[in-house]
């Protein structure tokens, strides 16, 4: 029997669930012919043991190797490889700077919209330019498609580089597209500068009922820049009172101040302030949140939100891993008014 300890791979840092993992190993034992037909597999059991997983997941890889008919099971005997001759998914190596509400989406859409078609290896390096580097680290050459989000803290001026010597006929940039990335590769993204300062003009009529914007941009954060650069061109173009603060630890709430987050702490704590100093949201307070989530339809009757269209960017990078485009795609920003304002 082969080795098949040698030949399955689990990965605990990739988020791809387990059993994935396990079936996937297989397809591509088959790929690099390190696996032939008639071969006996594992007993689940066995493999339940061996990689101290539940037998349910043993099942859930067995079951997703029987939708690519390249498995059989005779009832006394086990399971045997049936079929090497199959439409090999495409490999996709996908990596998250974070996980979140809206990130989820994005997930969901793209993983949804590949279906079978596609073999999703997930990896999240928390916007750590150290973790993405070794994640790429000599393992671009497993995957047909490399999809990336492009977000660090620190030394972006180093990850940016990295993303140059990419295979670019691989390379698909989800959310941001930065400057200086050459060649023919796939893209959709976010166009930070423009969709704030849009969005804030589709809201201008009531925001005309306050005197002053806040944007609350931590430090140390891999929001782009151009957000500010927006934000700024709006509140002088209008003549706002304006503010960019970092944290709300030492802010004192005034009436008439409209707040703008972009994280969700930040909104959680805003929240309490303005209920713990019997502010009204909507009238003395106004508030606007970067990324619609479900939830945000009901806080507080609620929240007004800029968003980007999180499952069309899953959508339509899924697309693009399905037809190999190289075109740089922005994803329309919508603007969700709700009570808060």
């Amino acid at each position: 029997m082969k080795n098949y300890l040698k030949i399955i791979h689990i990965d605990e840092y990739s988020i791809t669930p387990k059993y994935l993992q396990i079936s996937n190993s297989i397809l591509r034992g088959i790929e690099d012919q390190k696996i032939e037909k008639d071969d006996i597999l594992p007993s689940i059991n066995d493999l339940s043991i061996a990689f101290e997983v539940s037998r349910n997941t043993i099942e859930r890889a067995y079951k997703e190797l029987r939708r690519y008919n390249v498995i059989k099971s005779i009832a006394g005997k086990g399971y045997f490889i049936s079929n090497t001759s199959f439409n090999q998914p495409i490999k996709v190596l996908l990596l998250f700077n974070k996980l979140s509400s809206h990130k989820k989406i994005i997930y969901d859409a793209f993983a949804e919209t590949l279906g079978s078609n596609a073999a999703i290896d997930f990896y999240i390096y928390n916007n750590n330019f150290n973790v993405f580097k070794k994640l790429l680290a000599n393992n671009t050459d497993h995957y047909s498609k490399l999809v990336i989000i492009p977000h660090f803290i620190e030394n972006a001026e180093n990850a940016f580089p990295v993303l140059n010597e990419l295979p670019k006929d691989k390379l698909i940039l989800m959310d941001k597209l930065p400057d200086g990335i050459t060649g023919n590769f796939g893209a959709v993204y976010e166009k930070f500068e423009q969709d704030i300062y849009y969005a804030l003009e589709q809201l201008l009529e009531k925001l005309s009922g306050y005197n002053t914007l806040k944007i609350i941009f931590p430090e140390n954060s891999y929001y782009s820049k151009e957000i500010l650069t927006g934000f700024l061109n709006f509140c002088g173009q209008y003549a706002f009172e304006y503010d960019i603060i970092h944290h709300l630890k030492n802010e004192t709430l005034q009436p008439g101040t409209v707040y703008i987050n972009l994280m969700e702490d930040d909104l959680v704590e805003l929240i309490e302030k303005i209920i713990g100093d019997k502010l009204k949201i909507g009238e003395d307070i106004g508030v606007i949140s970067y990324n619609e989530t479900p939830l945000k339809k009901i806080i507080l009757n609620g929240i007004t939100t800029i968003s980007t269209d999180f499952k069309l960017m899953g959508e339509k990078a899924a697309e693009m891993v399905l037809t190999n485009s190289k075109e740089h795609l922005a994803i329309p920003f919508k603007v969700t008014y709700r009570n808060s304002l």
